[in-house]
């Protein structure tokens, strides 16, 4: 009838399972026996059970499944005479819908040219450091490349291997005792910044995958990061490195770079509009030696409650506690991410273990062309050893944002952002406060040059940096550009 014809022409031109006319088409309006069709079938049945054993093609979806399986009863008879196993058709129809999804690996690449700038007078008033030095940093061009490899076993699951190489040395204030001082402040450090000597390593290692409709399960072995996992920073246009903000605390609360190395999140959806999501990550997790490993070194555990009413309003409530490990001249104390001024980052210097309960309420609204959002967070650092154990610091930190994505064409987006980075508002140590404020102005355009290209020309102006009205301005211009496939 009709229907076979159509059905059998569908999956020849799908799968290319006949091809007995030089130009490849399927002439099957031509008069033929049942016994003739039953064998260009029985040749489809063939070449899709090498499609699925090969894995180089896409298996057949539920659609040509139920196509196959009608064919086969209609031409029962037929195929029996041609191969004399019915059984035998049954069992490879199962297997076609049995094997729907083949395990596959996709490549993803994401590669970025940054043409970068600082200018000021002179560097920040800060600790530790010799002060009245010259903000003298040449013109940099510097890249960064990041391959992914994806791979899915069921369709709905996710092992990814990220490799990575980069070149764009952070304008940094560093550890005092380790870390050359490049700029005075963290507070010029850039969203995609970091230095390998373009050496390539594998950076980052999860598997995530799902555990009934409801919760979604990531693991990290490698490379493990809050605000990469399955939990929503909520800054939707700014919390991209390759796309979003350009500078490293513009991107999103400093409440999810409480980090680590190895980890474990989930995120459970009660409905469209509220989740629950929690997350432990481990500096050192793979270590056995003394004060190292999953429990007893750097570590981080947070939990989020996030708002979604609908779409254009996300609402994020979120605490997490940490725990670093202080080692002196090690510079691994790092309470708020390597964002904001000196105190903040290190509110009892490197020697002195600290733990942190950090506050943080994020949101996002859309209202017709544009978009605003920020941020308010709040962390309550205490000393854990030396003379000075039992120690209090009170850290504030906050941000505004505004967006207007596609103006100019589709794919672009106009960003500015006014915030404050973290401060150390109260320290049981003396002259371990920030008594002035800095402020942080950004500003940006992406403009998409085709669907792998786009350009980001950008704006930092820092307003007394570190927290002192003693320190000089800072400007930072860059132009990122961005290669995806």
């Amino acid at each position: 009838g009709d229907w076979a014809y159509e059905a059998l022409r569908n999956l020849v031109e799908r799968y290319g399972c006949i091809a007995g006319y030089p130009d490849g088409t399927y002439r099957g309006n031509r008069a033929m026996t049942r016994y003739e069709f039953a064998a260009g079938l029985n040749a489809c049945l063939s070449q899709l059970e090498r499609i699925i054993g090969d894995g180089t093609s896409t298996p057949p979806d539920n659609g040509d499944a139920a196509s196959i399986r009608r064919l086969v009863q209609e031409f029962q008879a037929e195929l029996q005479t041609l191969t004399g196993r019915v059984d035998n058709l049954e069992g490879r129809v199962a297997f076609l819908e049995d094997h729907q999804f083949s395990t596959t690996t996709k490549l993803k690449g994401e590669v970025i040219f940054a043409l970068t700038d600082v200018w000021g007078d002179e560097k920040p008033v800060v600790p530790f450091f010799e002060n009245d030095r010259d903000l003298d940093i040449n013109t940099t061009f510097g890249d960064r490349v990041r391959l992914r490899l994806e791979t899915s076993f069921s369709g709905k699951d996710l092992l990814t291997t990220r490799l990575q190489a980069r070149n764009i040395t952070p304008f940094q204030m560093g550890n005092p005792n380790t870390a050359a001082n490049v700029a005075g402040t963290n507070m010029t450090r850039l969203s995609f910044d970091g230095n390998n000597g373009n050496d390539v390593e594998v950076d980052k290692l999860w598997y995530r995958f799902p555990l009934g409709d409801k919760l979604t399960v990531q693991i990290d072995a490698k490379g493990a990061e809050l605000y990469s996992t399955v939990i929503d920073p909520v800054n939707p246009f700014f919390a991209s490195d390759a796309s979003g903000s350009i500078s490293r605390f513009g991107r999103f609360s400093p409440i999810y770079r409480v980090g680590g190395d190895v980890g474990i999140a989930a995120t459970y959806k009660f409905s469209n509009a509220l989740s629950f999501s929690a997350a432990y990550v481990a500096d050192d997790g793979e270590n056995p030696n003394p004060d190292n490993g999953l429990f007893n070194g750097t570590y981080s555990a947070l939990a989020q409650l996030t708002f979604k009413p609908s779409n254009a309003i996300t609402l994020g409530l979120t605490y997490a506690h940490s725990y670093y490990g202080g080692v002196a001249g090690a510079g691994n104390i790092f309470v708020t991410g390597d964002t904001g001024g000196a105190n903040a980052n290190r509110p009892f210097s490197n020697r002195v273990a600290t733990a942190t309960d950090s506050f943080g309420i994020q949101a996002n609204a859309k209202f017709g062309m544009f978009a605003l959002g920020g941020w308010v967070g709040y962390q309550s650092a205490e000393a854990k050893a030396t003379a000075i154990a039992g120690s209090d610091a009170d850290i504030w930190n906050w941000m505004v944002n505004l967006a207007l994505p596609d103006l100019g064409g589709k794919g672009n987006l106009l960003g500015l952002m006014f915030g404050m980075p973290p401060k150390v508002t109260h320290n049981d140590i003396s002259g371990s406060e920030d008594n002035d404020t800095s402020f942080h102005v950004e500003a940006l355009y992406r403009y998409k040059l085709t669907d792998n290209i786009a350009i980001t020309p950008g704006v930092i102006w820092l307003i007394n940096p570190e927290h002192n009205n003693d320190s000089d301005d800072i400007w930072i211009g860059t132009l990122r550009t961005t290669f995806t496939f």
